[in-house]
């Protein structure tokens, strides 16, 4: 029996018979010659399909070959630099599963709101496939860079009584009679989880029922969210940076090839190596300003300020020490002037603004009491949380990195919607 190989390994199998099951891609007529490009998921090879080669039978199905058509192909493969990925399959039999209707996805221009109708089909494109298979290597290597780094994974809940953010930004549903939340963050759930195991990070889906439209906002995203007990700021900066330089570096080697297919220009990202520049809130509020950007002390940054100061750098760029008012309630104060927070977030360049937000967290019982209160909270369902400050309390830090944004960066995509399989936007649940 032939053996069946996968496309991205088929150099290793060069003079070899081999079978490829897959779906045609695209094909070209030469009459008694049919070329006939096939991706399987890993790959695409041309397979050449001769008329004294094949079956009468083999070579009638592959002239009657649509679009999206799925098959099973054998033939001996052979190396060609003429060929897409350097090689081909010389077809010595073929067999058609099904004959795929007219596919709606042609090489014209479609209009947004179409090919996010068709997003089920529109995945299998060229530029689409290239993209998530990037996402798929920042999760891997945000993974493997964690797990050998003493953080342990730590699955924190989706449904939860409260918020993270201490926001009304909240997908409310249903428990058995009381209102439950679709989780911001599994942050609070990771400080409890410190405290057991020193450093964790969870990794999932989170949701913001924000009423956006920009191209950095998705209502259902995936983050990863380290935390680390006995660490400061300063700690917290230098987690991320080594985070984010071995992700970057990590796609330059494994998905070139995805990278050129998207035409990305990738001499930016093999800059991303620590260290990165750290500024303060306050120096970037003088940047801003000499920049002739609209800001004033207590603002908090949007796209514009944080494409305005990603121009300043050939590296993403910390801003630390953001006001108090702007930040998350669990924000540890700065010892010096308590109007600024031990917060942090990282800034890529190149317009893509803040894929990192995160900080010290105040590790006070009393602070954060009286936090609890300003924002107004309801503190029954913070009483876990308060635990924490009496039974062991230690300075301890943490982060969310957003995946989207990360690979909208890497593969320099202009929306986030591009970034995932299925995206939730605004007015759109479907498919």
């Amino acid at each position: 029996m032939t053996k069946q190989v996968y496309v991205e390994k088929i150099g290793e199998h060069v003079g070899e018979q081999v079978t490829v099951k897959g779906w045609v891609y695209n094909k070209t007529d030469k009459g008694r010659l049919q070329f006939v490009l096939v991706r399987d998921g890993t790959g695409v090879i041309q397979c050449v399909v001769f008329k004294k080669a094949v079956s009468p039978e083999a070579f009638e199905a592959a002239m009657k070959l649509t679009q999206e058509s799925s098959l099973v192909v054998t033939g001996t493969v052979r190396a060609d630099e003429r060929a897409p990925g350097g090689f081909e399959l010389d077809v010595a039999d073929l067999q058609v599963l099904q004959i795929a209707a007219e596919y709606p996805i042609s090489p014209k221009e479609h209009g947004i709101e179409f090919l996010m109708d068709n997003r089920h089909l529109w995945i299998r494109s060229s530029r689409q496939y290239a993209i998530l298979r990037v996402r798929a290597e920042v999760i891997r290597a945000i993974r493997d860079w964690l797990d050998s780094h003493g953080f342990l994974n730590m699955d924190t809940p989706i449904l939860t009584p409260a918020a993270c953010e201490g926001t009304t930004t909240l997908f409310e549903t249903d428990f058995f009679g009381q209102p439950a939340y679709l989780a911001q963050s599994g942050q609070l759930y990771n400080e409890a989880d410190i405290m057991a195991f020193g450093r964790v990070y969870c990794f999932g889906p989170t949701f913001r029922a924000e009423k956006s439209k920009t191209r950095r906002h998705l209502l259902e995203f995936w983050m990863v969210e380290p935390e680390m007990a006995f660490a400061d700021l300063d700690e917290c900066m230098t987690v991320e940076e080594e985070l984010v330089s071995y992700v970057v570096q990590r796609c330059l080697q494994n998905r070139a090839t995805e990278l050129e297919a998207l035409e990305r220009d990738t001499s930016y990202l093999k800059n991303v190596v620590p260290p990165f520049p750290r500024i303060t809130y306050d120096e970037a509020i003088d940047l801003l300003k000499k920049a002739g950007v609209e800001v004033e002390w207590g603002d908090d940054f949007g796209a514009p300020h944080e494409t305005a100061l990603g121009e300043h750098f050939d590296k993403p760029v910390f801003v630390h020490h953001y006001p108090t008012q702007i930040k998350a309630f669990y924000m540890e104060a700065d010892p010096v002037d308590p109007r600024s927070c031990l917060s942090v977030d990282l800034l890529a360049a190149e317009g893509y603004g803040e894929i990192i937000g995160g900080g010290q967290r105040t590790a006070s019982l009393e602070l954060l009491e009286r936090r609890i209160q300003e924002h107004k909270l309801p503190r029954e369902a913070y009483e876990w949380y308060l635990d924490l400050r009496r039974y062991g309390s230690v300075p301890h830090s943490g982060f969310g990195l957003g995946v989207e944004r990360t690979v909208a960066w890497i593969c320099k995509i202009d929306h986030v919607r591009e970034t995932i399989p299925f995206p939730r936007v605004l007015n759109r649940l479907y498919p």
